[in-house]
């Protein structure tokens, strides 16, 4: 484990789960339509419908852009409740009416399912047994019906649940059918949206033809290599998702048939090349991203209704002149391509309000990007552009644009016209400085300029009173910039990897921050000032000089996660315990040799790093956190720990416990007592054997016990049956041995102790026959009273029997009264019993039986 992932679970894991308490608008969920008169031709209509004054929201968590879509509805539309296909691409925008849904859940036959009806109004469960009265009410009342049948099991069409008159809308995803064999033709007619995602599908059946109502066909994440000619036959189909699957040829036969196909979804397959393309008049969003396009295909230029072309993940070189005709087309994704210049001809297109080409070769854009006056979204990150032309400016609808990772040192002098800009991203070029005239973008929601050389914030950014983000990590900041301090909507800001060695007073006047981050600076106090941010909930000020905590930390009284890691602390401060509420706190590598007393107030705490300190045992103080969930004190730069205190286990919430780099023996022998442990990691200790308890760790999913010193692991450890993911390298595993556990399948490794279990006592059976065939009479009373066996005479009388089998039942009580021990520590014990007692004889015996078990393999 190195020191970096030392510290990435409680850093990036922490603020993914963090940040979420800081969105001050949520992400709407989408829902499923219930309005019978919706009908997919009215859908899609609807999609070609276009908002003159679309706008953009920016998340102001995620900082992703709610609105965006080039397919944006009218107003009063948007309203309406919509969803999209399951399982399509995400650049896949268009919209997929979809029904209610019924769940079947607990059903396994298909003679059960087809008892089972919903209606678009309400959704019910109708059992097994329901009375066909109580059916023919359902039907009547209703003439739409979805049944979902996802992950099921199925290995054939369910052909008796489209016994149901009514069913519409069929979900059959994550199954293993074949073919629609055995279904009668007469009940999938009335099908509209069939779904087979993941089925194993390497062709389609033939009987697909039937399906003359059929609206959305959607095969994708199959084996498909080949689109079937019957697929022609499907007249009112309005969506064909085949993406993820294996398919190389295109087109296929009979696609001018499909008058009404408007989505064509071939992302994810192997095409190489497309040379024809049939007269598609409807069709107005494709998809062939990560394909293995190197040509841009000139007949996708005279599809004349074309809407969205996704072209992602290819390696296209440049685009042809035909692109022109394209006049329909708002939206371009070429992302992960290979672009080195952009045709001209592309800028003839006037209804573009998408262009997305990050991750390319693209060294200029042309000034007549001015042409593309509609333009909401440009994206140009991963090139290696040296400037923006001034034209950019006359893109007035302009709300996002996202330059970053290329080699820009300004910005278009006069770029205060783009009055709608509301995102702008500029991370990783070579900025010197943020122009004045970013004052004038009234717009602008979120800025970044992380990576730059900015030595700067110009004042003037404080009349951008719209501004919920900012970013400026890794530039060479010196003075905390003020004019960040009185924008009234800023919640968001990082300050990582500058320079700053002051905290101004006046961000007490930013009490609507939320999250902060001042890590890798040169902080040598926690101002007094930050303790003003009483709405504050993030504060990272790692990688600083920080070594005490102001008493008024107490008035931060949101803080949930609070990052100290890489500081001065020499010892851990007490005033932070007054943090009631905080939920995760990282101080790792710090010079800490003891834990106060009052952390026990921290009665939220569910995460605590203490990685890399200088304790000198274990803090028992930490057994009182009865809410900690994870625990890290791992020690790669720290003083080393040899021992784990049994009050452990007093933290019955621990999921998550990392012990590595120290110098543990033993693991307690109450641990079995961490019930909720999901992941243990005890890397490069001492750790010799692992104790009975342990096999009690049910819900344990991950064991790294890599550089330890053990020798053997139990034979019980099958009983861990959540365990998923273990490695016990660079030990001195003789059972099994290390090549059976290289392989770090738990399988394999309890079948070799099992088989081992029954090899050793059949070894052991042995042994203690060839004793009892070739004791004497006085080394017998000897082995007894070694054995602690002296009274076990007076059940086996001498007159009775013979030495032979008095020894023999007597190791048989020997080996009944010690359960505990495997049959492979029996033996070793015996053996060094018989040693001590000089039976030379034997020993030769017992030494010529087990050189030839251990030429026998298994």
């Amino acid at each position: 484990m190195s020191e970096e992932n030392d510290e990435s679970w409680n850093i990036e894991d922490i603020s993914a789960q963090f940040r979420k308490e800081s969105r001050s608008q949520s992400v709407k969920e989408s829902q499923f339509i219930k309005e019978r008169s919706t009908s997919l031709n009215e859908a899609s209509h609807h999609q070609e419908r276009k908002s003159s004054d679309q706008t953009y929201e920016t998340d102001s968590v995620e900082d992703t852009l709610q609105s965006t879509s080039s397919f944006e509805r009218d107003r009063d539309e948007d309203k309406r409740k919509q969803i999209q296909f399951p399982e399509t691409s995400p650049t896949d925008t268009s919209p997929v009416p979809e029904p209610e849904v019924l769940v079947i859940s607990s059903l396994e036959t298909t003679e059960e399912i087809a008892d089972i009806i919903l209606s678009d109004e309400t959704i019910e469960k109708v059992s097994p047994q329901v009375s066909e009265e109580n059916e023919e009410r359902f039907v009547s009342n209703s003439d739409l019906f979805t049944v979902n049948l996802e992950a099921h099991g199925l290995q054939e069409f369910p052909k008796d649940i489209l016994k149901v008159k009514y069913v519409k809308y069929l979900f059959l995803n994550k199954n293993q059918i074949r073919s629609f064999q055995g279904a009668d033709p007469a009940d999938l007619l009335g099908l509209e949206i069939l779904s087979l995602q993941e089925n194993g599908l390497t062709s389609l059946p033939s009987e697909i033809q039937l399906l003359h109502n059929l609206r959305i066909l959607n095969v994708s994440h199959n084996q498909i290599s080949s689109i079937p000619k019957e697929i022609s036959e499907l007249g009112n189909i309005a969506q064909l998702l085949f993406n993820n699957n294996c398919i190389k040829h295109f087109p296929f036969s009979g696609l001018e048939n499909l008058k009404k196909l408007k989505t064509l979804n071939l992302g994810k397959n192997n095409l190489e090349y497309i040379d024809t393309m049939p007269n598609l008049k409807t069709l107005s969003v494709l998809n062939l991203e990560y394909n293995q396009l190197t040509i841009f295909p000139k007949v996708l230029c005279f599809l004349p209704n074309l809407l969205s072309l996704n072209l992602n993940g290819n390696s296209i070189g440049s685009l042809p002149k035909e692109v022109r005709e394209l006049k329909h087309l708002e939206k371009l994704t070429m992302d992960h391509n290979k672009l080195t210049f952009l045709a001209v001809e592309i800028f003839q297109l006037f209804r573009m309000k998408e262009l997305r080409l990050a991750d390319n070769l693209l060294e200029d854009i042309s000034y007549k990007i001015e042409n593309f006056r509609e333009l909401r979204i440009l994206i140009l990150d991963k090139n290696v552009l040296k400037a923006i032309p001034e034209k950019i400016t006359n893109c007035r609808m302009l709300e996002y644009l996202s330059v970053s990772d290329n080699q820009l040192t300004e910005l278009p002098k006069n770029i205060q016209k783009l009055k709608n800009l509301r995102k702008l991203h500029v991370n990783r070029n070579n900025m010197m400085k943020i122009t004045d005239m970013i004052s004038h973008l009234s717009n602008i929601r979120s800025l970044e300029f992380s990576g730059n050389m900015i030595l700067h914030v110009p004042i003037e950014i404080k009349n951008c009173r719209k501004i919920t983000k900012v970013g400026l990590d890794y530039n060479r900041i010196v003075y905390f910039p003020v004019g960040l301090c009185a924008l009234e909507s800023l919640y968001y800001l990082t300050f990582n990897g500058n320079f700053i060695s002051e905290i101004p007073v006046d961000i007490s006047f930013s009490k609507q921050l939320l999250h902060l981050e001042l890590n890798e600076n040169k902080l040598l106090i926690f101002s007094e000032h930050l303790c003003s941010l009483i709405h504050l909930n993030y504060l990272d000020l790692s990688k600083n000089l920080i070594k005490k905590i102001p008493p008024s930390v107490s008035n931060m009284v949101s803080l949930r996660v609070l990052i100290l890691s890489y500081n001065k602390f020499e010892t851990f401060p007490a005033e932070l315990c007054t943090l009631r509420y905080l939920q995760v706190l990282d101080i790792s590598n710090n010079q800490l040799q003891k834990i106060p007393s009052e952390i026990h107030n921290f009665k939220r705490i569910q995460k605590l790093n203490l990685s890399s300190n200088q304790f000198m045992y274990f803090p028992i103080e930490l057994c009182q956190l009865k809410s900690l969930e994870e625990l890290c004190i791992s020690q790669i730069n720290g003083r080393k720990l040899t021992r784990l205190p049994k009050e452990l286990c007093n933290m019955t919430q621990l999921k998550r416990l990392d012990i590595s780099y120290n110098a543990i023996k033993e693991i307690p022998g109450n641990i079995g007592e961490l019930r909720n442990l999901v992941r243990f990691d005890a890397v490069s200790n001492q750790i010799s054997y692992l104790p009975p308890s342990f096999l009690s760790l049910k819900s344990l999913q991950q064991l790294n016990l890599k550089g330890n010193n053990l020798t053997d692991l139990p034979s019980g450890i099958h009983n861990l049956f959540s365990l998923k993911e273990i490695n016990f390298d660079d030990n001195l595993l003789l059972r099994p041995p290390m090549e059976i556990c290289k392989g770090k399948q738990l399988y394999t490794i309890t079948r070799y102790l099992q088989k081992a279990d029954e090899r050793d006592e059949k070894i052991l059976e042995k042994i203690m026959k060839v004793v009892a065939s070739n004791i004497s009479e006085t080394n017998f009373e000897f082995l007894r009273q070694k054995l602690n066996l002296a009274s076990s005479e007076t059940s086996i009388s001498k007159s009775n029997v013979t030495l032979k089998e008095r020894a023999y039942q007597t190791l048989v009580k020997w080996k009944n009264e010690n359960p505990s021990l495997t049959a492979a520590a029996l033996r070793d014990q015996l053996v060094r019993t018989l040693k001590m007692i000089g039976v030379y004889e034997i020993m030769d015996k017992i030494t010529a039986l087990t050189l030839y078990t251990r030429a026998i393999k298994f």
